[in-house]
């Protein structure tokens, strides 16, 4: 058996080591959305690689139609003896940090702060996802310097495109499937729910987007000469749009609901017992009330229910002043948050029917849909999720809760179709991290407990599954 404490003694003596390996990572300016940054990408994906194999790993660096991936693998001696094999995902690349004017500090420059008492990491990158990734690199690799071998079989992947919308992903899964394939994945870039409680995401929702456009005349009219006899296609539009929901706030379009299960009691009955306080979380965004569907607590709102929401409209004249015009054609933006089994497609078609049949004379629809991902929602009975369970209790001195994640995660559903494997969703950020922001930070605290659950966590899955 391995000596946990020797190890634990180990990532706590060599803390300041593990965050200067951070920053050398976070000081690569890794952007996947950016051409011009397409060579900083490799040069992270190298450094990674090569940290890997330092550690121990057999590790390459493989290109695709976009950024590279990183694929390590660690094979242990005592082939035998093995009990599982386990992918560990994360995503080297990172938002551009754009508005520059807004960081106190250099993005590309990472800083070790302290500030009313906590140590916090500040920098792009470092809370998503290279802090998060780091955490199970370096309990590896001071797993490694210790005991000499891990206990099971393990894969890495470290993708370059997650925050570009991960377009090489399917294609490179399905190419590299029998190498990949594993017992489970573990996905580090997720959050705790607070400071002293960990989490395991278990559900996350799934995403549709839809464009929809409608047109009426030939071209844009004068208000007062046509005004009132013909027809307004953004009047027929905010018809549609109010059409979307009833009073309670549910989705009119019919079969919306059709897949969509209640909550386990058991999973209701922690979630309200968590002390979520639903007025200060709309307070933070200037709010007072939940919009959703009447009846539920906002976690289910978020979490465990659908949704259909308007994510931009135009149409006719938007400059600065006026202009009396009825416009030709007007557009909204749609996306829906999915859940349990809906399934996008269904969804589409729908959408689209009702939309056609609440079209007056003169008036027509087009539609711009974007791919879809359907929702994933992960048994809190897997033996996996049990082994993490285990060992961030072992760390955080709690059970971890089981939350649902209102975001959608595509890898998640990108492993569970093309690699037939479920996925862990275990991650130490916290909701006040400014992922995508400026001042982007990850809290010492949750580097250094993280790399010490994946420690504890480790040393679970050694053990039959």
């Amino acid at each position: 058996m391995a000596d946990l404490q020797r190890i634990l003694a180990a990532i706590d003596e060599g803390l300041d080591d593990s965050v200067a390996r951070l920053f050398e990572l976070a000081r690569i300016p890794s952007i996947s959305t950016d051409p011009q940054f397409k060579q900083d990408c490799r040069k992270a994906a190298l450094w990674l690689a090569d940290a890997l194999k330092h550690s121990g790993f057999a590790s390459s660096v493989r290109d695709t139609e976009g950024h590279p991936m990183v694929v390590a693998h660690y094979e242990p001696a005592a082939r035998g003896k093995t009990v599982a094999h386990v992918l560990f995902y994360g995503h080297y690349d990172v938002q551009p940090a754009d508005p520059l004017d807004k960081w106190h500090t250099p993005p590309f420059e990472p800083q070790r702060i302290k500030k009313n008492g906590a140590e916090r990491l500040y920098g792009r990158g470092l809370a998503d996802d290279k802090g998060q990734l780091m955490t199970f690199i370096e309990a590896f690799r001071h797993w490694l310097a210790v005991e000499g071998s891990l206990p099971f079989r393990i894969t890495i992947l470290l993708e370059g495109e997650e925050e570009s919308g991960s377009p090489s992903l399917v294609p490179f899964l399905a190419a590299n499937a029998r190498e990949l394939s594993c017992d489970a994945a573990f996905v580090c870039d997720t959050d705790l729910w607070d400071e002293k409680t960990p989490a395991i995401v278990t559900r996350l929702r799934g995403l549709l987007h839809e464009e929809i456009t409608v047109r009426g005349p030939r071209i844009d009219l004068h208000s007062g000469l046509y005004g009132g006899a013909a027809q307004n296609p953004a009047r027929v539009l905010a018809k549609i749009i109010a059409s979307f929901h009833d009073r309670s706030g549910r989705v009119t379009i019919p079969g919306f609901y059709d897949g969509v299960d209640e909550l386990p009691p058991t999973i209701k009955k922690q979630w309200k017992s968590m002390k979520f306080s639903e007025r200060y979380f709309l307070r933070q965004v200037g709010l007072s009330e939940p919009a959703g569907e009447k009846g539920r607590m906002l976690l289910e709102q978020i979490w465990s229910r659908p949704t259909l929401e308007v994510n931009g409209i135009y149409g006719g004249y938007t400059g600065r002043g006026t202009k009396t015009v009825l416009p030709a054609e007007a557009t909204v933006k749609i996306s829906c948050r999915l859940v349990g089994r809906q399934n996008h497609k269904k969804i589409r078609a729908a959408l689209r029917r009702h939309v056609k049949s609440l079209l007056p004379k003169d008036c027509t629809a087009s539609f711009g849909g974007h791919a879809g991902s359907p929702a994933v929602v992960i048994s809190e009975k897997s033996p996996f999720i049990a082994r993490a369970a285990e060992g961030l209790k072992r760390e955080f001195g709690r059970d971890p809760v089981f939350i649902g994640s209102g975001g959608s995660i595509p890898v998640v559903g990108h492993f569970k179709d093309v690699l037939k494997m479920d996925s862990v969703l275990v991650g130490f950020g916290l909701n006040d991290d400014a992922i995508h922001s400026p001042n982007e930070k990850y809290d010492l605290a949750s580097f250094h407990k993280g790399i010490r659950s994946w420690a504890w966590i480790t040393d679970a899955l050694g053990r039959k599954v």
